[in-house]
C-alpha cells in the first residue's frame, strides 16, 4: 500500500482508539491501562501515623477474595453457575481479583489475580492521579481518575447477581432486611487517613 493510503487509516484507527477509551471513560469503566498496582499504593499508604492503609487492606477480605474462592462455600457457589474451579473462571475472578477489571477476562498484568480485590477496583485506576501533589487534591485527583466516594463501586460485585447473594445479609438501622448496606459493610473495610477530613 502506499504511504498516503495509509496515513488516513491509521488517523482513523488511532481516533477511534481514543474515542472509545473517553466513551469507556465516561461510561465509568476503569481502563485497566492505567492501573498501577497494590504495591504502588502501597509505597505511600504504608505509614501507621496516615493510617497504613497497605497494611489494613492486606488483612481485610478483599485482599483475601482470591483465596476465598478456593472454599467449599465458593466451589459449591460455583457449581450453582456452572464453574468448576472459581480460581481459574471469569465469571467468579471479574469480582474476586481486580486483574479482571470486572470483565470475564484477566485485563492487565501489573495486577495478579492472587492479588485479589485491591485498593483500585475501589479507587479506581491510579495512574493518573498517584503523584503526590496530585493526591493531596481532590480535586485533581478526581479528574485523574480517583472515584470519590469509593462507594460507588461496591454494587457492582456486591449484588443479586453473585451466586453467594443472600437478600437478608443485612438488617439496616430502621430495620429492614437488605442484601447490602454500604455503610456495615464500609465497618469492616474503613481504612481512614486520621490526619484527613473526610
Amino acid at each position: 500500500m502506499h504511504y498516503k493510503t495509509l496515513l488516513p487509516l491509521a488517523v482513523l484507527v488511532g481516533s477511534t482508539i481514543v474515542l472509545l477509551r473517553v466513551v469507556a471513560s465516561i461510561a465509568g469503566e476503569p481502563d485497566a491501562a492505567n492501573y498501577v498496582g497494590p504495591r504502588m499504593c502501597g509505597a505511600c499508604h504504608k505509614k501507621d501515623d496516615t493510617g497504613n492503609q497497605f497494611k489494613l487492606w492486606q488483612e481485610s477480605q478483599h485482599a483475601k477474595a482470591f483465596e476465598r474462592l478456593a472454599t467449599p462455600e465458593a466451589k459449591e457457589a460455583g457449581k450453582k453457575v456452572g464453574v468448576d474451579n472459581p480460581q481459574t473462571s471469569g465469571k467468579c475472578l471479574k469480582c474476586h481479583a481486580t486483574a479482571y477489571n470486572f470483565t470475564e477476562s484477566a485485563a492487565t498484568q501489573k495486577i495478579k489475580p492472587e492479588d485479589g480485590v485491591t485498593c483500585e477496583s475501589c479507587h479506581g485506576p491510579g495512574k493518573n492521579y498517584l503523584k503526590k501533589d496530585v493526591m493531596e487534591n481532590r480535586e485533581q485527583a478526581v479528574a485523574g481518575g480517583l472515584i470519590y466516594p469509593a462507594s460507588k463501586n461496591c454494587e457492582r460485585c456486591h449484588n443479586s447477581e453473585a451466586p453467594s447473594w443472600k437478600p437478608d445479609r443485612f438488617t439496616t438501622k430502621d430495620g429492614k432486611k437488605v442484601g447490602f448496606d454500604y455503610e456495615q459493610a464500609y465497618e469492616k473495610i474503613k481504612h481512614p487517613n486520621p490526619k484527613l477530613k473526610p
